[in-house]
């Protein structure tokens, strides 16, 4: 590792005024990175001879921004649905193939730790530096996660019931108490062993997985913890709208609403999706306040489109949830892992949602990315420009043809070039991403793993699938082979 790193000339920096608690555009800057951390920023002087024992990085032809933050991805299992779950949905379930697949489809740990590696080098070829990393652990998990350079946050999930179906409209509730205890107590041992981990990137989050799927007094346990120990705290809420209706039954109130009853709601707080709000078209119910409950308890909505655009639902609407205060980031959930792409789309969706341009702008969300993602984990040294920062810094090509004219960088990196125009990426001044691959990650050979373990993995759904039928029949291919 490069102690001190010498960024000389940059064309554009995307940097952060602190006072003004906003991003802004510098020309013509130097930055000098050291011992992990933004040493200086200050105006180019041709004149000026480098530090003495830096790598100097030409950058008269790049941008130069904060690494992007993952607030929300699946990494060891989502890249198997790679060809499998793009058009796959149940009409009779908000079209959403969610509990479908999750009952069929079951990864091997060879599988898992070959899409893990896939996922963490599509991750930072599109600028992600850190990564709250949601999975079912394994046993290489926490090793895979400090090799790939990332800065990662372990969260091994843990809950009392599992989802099932016998018939396309059902979904049942399957419990195991005393299971979920033990995955609690293997969950926190987890998290205690990634922040021991000697490279110092790696920390813990805590993890009930569903709002639906652990009991209260476990949620009340967890959200706890999470204060004891400093941990933030993440769960999937609001995600379904077979979820909500369950939770309505089971409680009278919104998942939302219910969150807010038990104490999880705080700024620590993390939602995964929070998309199906009590006003949500798909939900219909008598009062909304949900969107109020978030805003006001601190917490942060990990916003995910792609996953849900896919079943022709979304969060409704970027704008709409900024502008009453709630503290967005973003996540990419599921395949594909390119946080770029998924700015887009928030921006996309949300302009469709009101049939309004200005629901939300590339301004807005490079801030969810960063800063947003940045406040959620508790970190006031991710996600900006700013001397004293971490030395998570992405360089972006201006001279690419999908960053030309360079006239406004980030918007055509977010409408136009994204990762294709990603040169560089470094965590605490540590180059983990250069010349369009990971540094640290054998892709290759973990794309020939992922491929098995799929192929594996559609054949064995047949005695999983409540209707016995292989991954080839859930999701058939796109076209006839001949």
């Amino acid at each position: 590792m490069s102690l001190r790193i010498f960024i000389r000339n940059a064309a554009w920096t995307a940097e952060w005024d602190a006072a003004a608690g906003r991003h802004f555009y510098g020309q013509g800057k130097d930055v000098l990175l050291a011992d992990g951390r933004i040493a200086a920023i200050t105006p180019h002087d041709p004149n000026a001879p480098p530090p003495a024992g830096a790598e100097v990085i030409d950058a008269s032809k790049l941008l130069v921004m904060p690494g992007l933050i993952n607030i929300h991805t699946h990494p060891t299992t989502e890249p198997a649905g790679r060809g499998v779950r793009e058009d796959h949905g149940v009409p009779e379930q908000q079209m959403t193939g969610l509990f479908e697949r999750l009952q069929a489809f079951k990864l091997d740990q060879q599988g898992q730790a070959a899409a893990m590696r896939l996922a963490y080098a599509e991750l930072m070829s599109a600028g992600v530096t850190s990564v709250v990393d949601l999975s079912p652990p394994f046993p290489s998990w926490l090793s895979i996660m400090a090799e790939s350079g990332l800065r990662g946050w372990a969260g091994a999930g843990y809950a009392a019931a599992r989802w099932g179906m016998s018939a396309p409209q059902t979904v049942t509730w399957m419990w195991n108490r005393e299971d979920a205890r033990r995955q609690f107590d293997a969950a926190k041992q987890f998290m205690k062993d990634a922040e021991a981990d000697p490279s110092r990137r790696l920390s813990g989050i805590v993890f009930p997985a569903q709002i639906d799927t652990v009991e209260e007094d476990m949620l009340r346990e967890s959200i706890a913890y999470a204060a004891e120990t400093g941990r933030p705290f993440t769960t999937h809420i609001a995600q379904s709208v077979v979820e909500v209706r369950e939770i309505i039954s089971r409680h009278g109130v919104t998942p939302i609403q219910w969150a807010a009853d038990i104490g999880l709601l705080t700024p620590r707080s993390i939602l995964g999706h929070a998309i199906f709000v009590d006003e949500h078209i798909s939900i219909g119910w008598h009062t909304a306040k949900d969107v109020g409950l978030i805003a006001d308890t601190g917490a942060t909505v990990a916003h995910c489109p792609s996953p849900f655009a896919r079943y022709g639902e979304h969060l409704r609407h970027f704008g709409k949830y900024r502008a009453r205060g709630v503290n967005l980031g973003f996540g990419t959930d599921c395949a594909p892992h390119n946080l770029i792409e998924e700015m887009r789309l928030a921006i996309i969706l949300a302009r469709n949602a009101c049939h309004d341009v200005a629901a939300a702008d590339t301004g807005s969300v490079f801030h969810a990315a960063t800063i947003g993602g940045a406040t959620a984990l508790g970190r006031p040294d991710l996600g900006r420009l700013h001397v004293g920062a971490a030395a998570d810094i992405v360089l972006v090509d201006l001279a690419h043809p999908l960053m030309t004219p360079p006239r406004d960088p980030l918007r055509a990196l977010v409408f136009h070039a994204a990762d294709r125009a990603v040169q560089r990426v470094m965590v605490g001044g540590e180059t983990i991403y250069a010349n369009g691959k990971p540094t640290k990650l054998n892709v290759a050979e973990a794309a020939g793993i992922l491929a098995e373990s799929q192929a594996k993995m559609l054949r064995d759904s047949v005695g999983r699938d409540y209707r016995g039928r292989s991954g080839d029949e859930i999701s058939p291919i796109s076209l006839p082979i001949h």
